[in-house]
């Protein structure tokens, strides 16, 4: 009489070994196991599948060859915007209340490293002993940041940012306590107006999410060219062209970098030109580009403050060799207002608003016109006039609910 078949399903044991069949088979395919595939492999395996089984282990199958395994889960979390792996048994995540630890337990620390090097390899990247470092965008558009031993001590180390797709709207970061509905309407009259942008802030303030929603109100019309290390900008408009930088081959070979970007954006007939995030020389490309025509451009900036601006677009000029009084000169006539966010717990708030300028003696500044009283309120400040002229609004006295 013939033995008869096995039932599994989430949680047995024989579905992990089953998962390990299917992956097994399917490893060397470029597309994505199907329902068939995985029942098939079940009868091989003696074992039949109900319909939750079977889209569980399919699911386990596809994180398996195409995912982060088991990293997977988390990265599908709506909440989830980082997970980071210090080892098999210390993972991390954070669902914008701070870094949680997790139960999940990646096996071993050549696990870890396979995870790291299959997880580099699908966004192109080469992570071996001789590439103990890798920085890399996956399919899905999550940002990989991987180090191996020793480089990163006794086990692989990643850091996982992953990227939401679905763009706020203004009303969105009202309602979620990041500005009153007037500065949201302020925010508004500046891009409409086709003020040059520039928004500021620390780590995981919130700088690429608002400069989407910014660029969500750009007229339909007009067309947008994105630059970016990274494809994170995920505005909700119609005409959107985006231009990704693309790294040195296993040769060193084949570089495509920010300020080429930038150039020949330009040649591509940009209403508005939005740099990711200024972090290198192509800075210098950036404000010339404003600087010739081409109004209503944004760009992202990493300070701790918005009177940090003048220091570091100095130091970033200076890559390219650009002297301090050029870079005052170019950045006062090239940017209109500089947006900074802090990130309050779960919140990010938008703490100041403020004009760029030049001092009597020519220096670059960055003169407040709304500010945090530390209370959670914006006050007006002395760049508060010119900030309403560049909005090309009224001035907004007693219906902006600002002080």
């Amino acid at each position: 009489m013939p033995e008869p078949e096995r039932r599994t399903g989430p949680g047995d044991p024989a579905a992990s070994v089953l998962v390990e069949a299917v992956r097994a088979r399917l490893a060397a395919r470029a597309t994505p196991p199907t329902d068939d595939d995985v029942r098939a492999v079940a009868r091989e395996c003696g074992a039949v599948l109900g319909s939750t089984a079977l889209a569980e282990v399919t699911r386990s199958v596809r994180a398996e060859i195409l995912g982060a395994g088991p990293l997977q889960r988390l990265l599908e979390d709506p909440d989830v915007t980082d997970v980071l792996v210090n080892g098999p048994r210390e993972v991390w995540l954070d669902r914008g209340r701070g870094l949680e630890r997790t139960s999940v337990d990646l096996g071993t620390p050549s696990t870890v490293r396979a995870l790291a090097v299959r997880l580099a390899a699908a966004g192109g990247q080469r992570l071996d002993d001789a590439s103990p470092l890798v920085d890399a965008r996956l399919p899905d558009g999550t940002r990989l940041h991987a180090v191996l031993p020793p480089v990163g001590g006794s086990c692989a180390l990643l850091s996982l940012r992953v990227v939401r797709t679905r763009a706020l709207r203004l009303s969105d970061w009202v309602d979620g306590g990041a500005f009153a509905a007037e500065v949201g309407a302020l925010l508004d009259g500046l891009v409409r107006a086709r003020a040059n942008l520039l928004v500021t802030g620390a780590t995981g303030s919130g700088k690429t999410t608002l400069l989407s929603t910014l660029l969500s109100s750009v007229p339909t019309d007009e067309r947008v060219v994105c630059i970016e290390e990274s494809g994170e900008l995920a505005p909700d408009h119609p005409h959107v062209v985006r231009l990704v930088v693309r790294r040195a081959n296993v040769e060193g070979a084949g570089e495509v970098g920010l300020s080429d970007l930038v150039r020949h954006a330009m040649r591509m007939r940009p209403d508005r030109l939005v740099l990711g995030e200024c972090r290198g020389a192509e800075v210098t490309d950036v404000l010339a580009a404003l600087n010739t025509g081409h109004d209503g451009g944004c760009a992202t900036l990493h300070v701790n403050r918005p009177s940090d601006v003048p220091a570091r677009l100095t130091a970033l000029a200076a890559l390219a060799g650009m002297d301090r009084h050029a870079v005052a000169a170019q950045a006062a006539s090239a940017l209109d207002a500089v947006l900074h966010l802090r990130r309050e717990g779960a919140r990010r708030v938008l703490t100041e608003i403020a004009v760029v300028g030049r001092t009597v003696d020519g220096e670059l500044s960055v003169v407040p016109a709304l500010s945090s009283d530390g209370r959670g309120q914006l006050v007006r400040g002395p760049g508060w006039r010119e900030l309403v002229t560049r909005a090309g609004v009224d001035d907004l006295a007693g219906r902006t609910g600002v002080p």
